[in-house]
């Protein structure tokens, strides 16, 4: 009985056109989850190169020295390889396609020369509440959106390491009456006039705040899931016009980003649909004198001139 049920299964037509079906779907699949497996274990490989990593005393790795440079509500953008993103083919996709769509070829009103930036991150201070911790660089950390774990703040250090970005540039934020870089290394604090300490202790709290706040909110909504597909939909938005008509960030990692430094009292708090419309690359436009494609600022704050913390091979 059996037998004779396969044997009339397999030769009736709709059963032929299934398998026909499967097979044409599962071929092109076969890449794609190959790669998907290199991805994951290159990325496992570094993570593991990273952590087990001879740290020798006194001597400064370049991230290390590049780490010093940094102060809370920094922005670092990112020239990513779409290809080594273990995070699957949706988050492959939306990379793909905002280096596309979303990065325009350079025509002299950036202030970075090279690089298709689709992705960014916020410098924030560390959870570490030891004595001096405030004030200590390797207790910064950098808050981002991604697939993988939805919005994340990991060590400074630890994330520079672990990319595998073609660049990556750090755009350094200056308060009014900050004299950063105008002074030597670590006279910075007692340049400052008192309004400008409070100021910029005023901004450190509040990025405190920001910072957990959209922490616990990630892990509520389950941000991880929707991350890779909210980048697709906002580039594809952006591709056909159609982004006004619609409450999707064009690049997730530029609002929040751009939330941060709106929470943080730096840029101008603009409606919400105007603030979903960042897209990376408008961080590398002075808003001081450009009125579109960039990020504006408060009066007195400022980007000061961008820094690259790594540079590759283009290709």
């Amino acid at each position: 009985m059996a037998s004779k049920f396969l044997s009339r299964l397999n030769n009736h037509p709709r059963t032929k056109l299934a398998v026909q079906l499967s097979f044409s779907a599962l071929i092109p699949a076969i890449p794609i989850l190959i790669w998907s497996h290199n991805a994951k274990e290159e990325r496992e490989e570094r993570r593991h190169e990273v952590s087990t990593r001879l740290r020798i005393p006194s001597v400064q790795t370049i991230d290390e020295l590049m780490v010093e440079k940094c102060q809370p509500g920094d922005v670092i953008l990112f020239d990513r390889r779409c290809e080594c993103c273990a995070s699957g083919a949706a988050a492959a996709l939306g990379c793909l396609l905002g280096k596309a769509i979303l990065c325009e070829e350079e025509d002299g009103t950036r202030s970075v020369e090279k690089g298709s930036y689709e992705h960014c991150g916020i410098v924030v201070p560390g959870q570490s509440t030891a004595k001096g911790a405030e004030h200590d660089p390797s207790n910064l950390c950098l808050l981002e959106a991604n697939s993988g774990s939805g919005i994340v703040c990991r060590p400074l250090l630890t994330r520079l390491e672990m990319s595998r970005s073609r660049s990556v540039i750090l755009l350094p934020l200056s308060c009014p009456g900050d004299r950063r870089y105008e002074v030597e290394y670590g006279d910075e604090e007692s340049s400052l006039s008192e309004n400008t300490k409070f100021l910029k202790q005023q901004s450190h709290d509040e990025l405190v705040k920001f910072r957990e706040k959209w922490l616990s909110d990630s892990t509520s909504q389950q941000y991880q899931n929707q991350h890779s597909t909210l980048s697709i939909m906002g580039a594809l938005l952006y591709l056909t016009g159609l982004y006004p008509t619609f409450p999707i960030p064009i690049s997730p990692s530029a609002w929040l980003v751009v939330s941060a430094l709106q929470g943080c009292g730096a840029a101008m708090k603009l409606n919400e649909k105007q603030s979903q419309q960042t897209r990376v690359e408008d961080f590398t436009r002075d808003g001081r004198f450009f009125e579109k494609d960039t990020v504006r600022l408060r009066p007195g704050w400022k980007f000061l001139s961008p820094v690259v913390m790594r540079e590759t091979s283009v290709s």
